[in-house]
């Protein structure tokens, strides 16, 4: 049975971490920490004291100051794995923590867990063909020598890089060392342990090299994890789920978190916050207790983005570049199809190409799959698709030899609606009202992602509100906007109703129009 010795690095808050240390012991699991040494004292006493009674818990045999970026965080984790493992020869696994990390599932679930496979745990992506650094220095964190802490000494750090680039002073990757690249917290097993520690005695010249790396705990345990382990051994992810924000800062979790972070496929969850007392204690409770069972569904960080983007709509008042470019032209008239029911629109679309000559063209905003006409590459990805927008649309009225033309788009794309309906040519909107169940809202939170096979009935519970509420303001955002020639299609309305508006909509005959809105099983999901 799996025994994991934790690896704590942490700098503050001495009663959380006892609290962790005695919580994470206490059914037979070990315990390795290095408190920075920039930490007071006292401090540090004052864990020593509570702890050094515990057989479970160790310390490093050297407090050393750290600072993000450096090679000191790497160090610290040294020291903190060499105590474990000479204190602790029955552990089985090491496992990297935080001081804001605490476990989201019982010891019982994460022992079982790490004996279902022979695997490493470690986030290890190759450093240049991946795109796990977004923004930012890549190879410079490399080719380069950074000797100082670019966050306390950044004239210093910056002068410094200048000078180098500025001589040509470059060095070489070690010649058989393929850099990897990933998130800081693994968890490995120990005999990829004691490859590493000896590794660290043997290769001084690669020890050398990440020793003026910058922030080489991304790189360090996940370059050396992938030269030792044979790759079927290796499970390229963490097992703490964590989060970042769009502007880069860790996601924090509180006290309303507690059911959402037991249904993500992870063992820790990283950061909680000092406040959510109430979570912290349901967490500890948690990780003694025996017969938990965990229904998975792994939803967080889809639901995150989701709830959190509600805050973030905004209008634009700069030009954007492509506005420079001509207008679709006066002559010519888009009709767009607006409805959060993709299926509905497509049968919609589907009966007015039947009944009219006009070309029609699903959700290509939207849709990957879509299918377009080869325009020379500009409708290849999606991407292309939004940047060009309005030379898509005047190439797609030049391919289909037609000053007419239908595509669909979702609610949610105010912007290209703005874009479109302000141009000089003729746009006309309609809006499919429809209705939503709640069978239709679980499914659609999950085909989004906001929702699994296994997320809790009261999880659903608590998110319905939020979708229907949601596709309500994108209709009122849409309405707010006060576009002309915006026609409304209800679903709770007569065919003879709707047909009304689709007569006005596409200029045809009442007759057609009825037709058309008498399309059998229109509306049903």
């Amino acid at each position: 049975m799996a025994k994991i010795a934790f690896i704590l690095l942490c700098h503050k808050d001495p009663d959380a971490i006892i609290k962790q240390a005695q919580s994470l012991t206490a059914v037979g699991d070990y315990m390795s920490i290095h408190f920075d040494g920039r930490a007071p004292q006292a401090a540090y006493d004052r864990i020593r004291k509570a702890l050094d009674g515990n057989p479970n818990v160790t310390f490093a045999r050297k407090r050393i100051k750290c600072g993000w970026g450096e090679w000191s965080l790497v160090q610290a984790t040294l020291l903190a794995v060499e105590a474990a493992a000479e204190d602790f020869p029955r552990a089985t696994h090491f496992y990297m923590l935080s001081g804001d990390c605490m476990a989201i599932k019982s010891a019982e679930y994460a022992h079982d867990f790490l004996d279902r496979r022979e695997v490493d745990y470690v986030e290890s992506f190759d450093y240049f063909k991946s795109d796990w650094i977004k923004t930012g220095w890549k190879e410079e964190r490399l080719i380069y020598r950074h000797w100082f802490n670019e966050r306390t000494q950044k004239r210093r750090f910056y002068g410094m890089f200048a000078l180098q680039k500025r001589l040509g002073l470059t060095r070489q990757i070690p010649g058989d060392v393929e850099v990897m690249i990933g998130s800081q917290w693994w968890c490995l097993r120990r005999r990829t342990i004691e490859w590493i520690l000896d590794f660290c005695k043997r290769r001084p010249d690669v020890m050398a090299f990440f020793k003026t790396t910058w922030i080489p705990d991304e790189t360090f345990f996940q370059t050396l994890v992938r030269h030792l382990v044979p790759g079927n051994e290796i499970e390229s992810r963490t097992l703490t789920f964590l989060m970042f924000s769009d502007y880069g800062m860790p996601i924090t979790f509180y006290n309303d978190h507690y059911d959402l972070l037991l249904s993500q496929d992870f063992l820790f969850a990283r950061k909680i916050s000092p406040e959510a007392r109430e979570l912290k204690r349901r967490l500890g409770v948690l990780y003694s207790s025996e017969g938990a069972r965990f229904q998975i569904s792994n939803e967080g960080r889809s639901l995150y983005k989701f709830l959190a983007g509600k805050g973030r709509i905004g209008r634009r008042f700069a030009p954007r570049f492509w506005e420079t470019e001509s207008s679709l032209g006066r002559e010519r008239e888009l009709l767009i199809v607006v409805c959060k029911k993709w299926h509905v629109a497509k049968r919609l679309l589907e009966r007015i190409r039947q009944m009219t000559n006009i070309p029609c063209i699903e959700y290509l905003f939207n849709e990957e799959s879509c299918h377009l006409p080869d325009l020379g590459g500009i409708q290849s990805t999606m991407g292309k698709r939004h940047r060009h927008r309005r030379a898509l649309m005047r190439m797609l009225f030049d391919y289909y030899e037609s000053d007419r033309l239908i595509v669909c788009m979702d609610p949610a794309n105010l912007d290209l609606l703005e874009d479109f309906c302000r141009d000089r040519s003729v746009s006309r909107l309609l809006e499919v009202e429809c209705q939503f169940s709640e069978a239709y809202l679980i499914g659609h939170a999950m085909r989004v992602g906001l929702a699994g096979d296994r997320t809790p009935k009261e999880t659903l519970n608590r998110l319905m509100p939020t979708i229907r509420n949601d596709m309500v303001h994108e209709s009122d955002r849409i309405r707010d906007a006060d576009f002309d020639n915006h026609l409304r299609m209800r679903e709770s309305d007569s065919p003879e109703v709707n047909a009304r508006v689709v007569a006005e909509f596409l200029s045809i005959s009442s007759d057609k129009a009825l037709d058309i809105s008498r399309t059998d099983y229109l509306f049903a999901d």
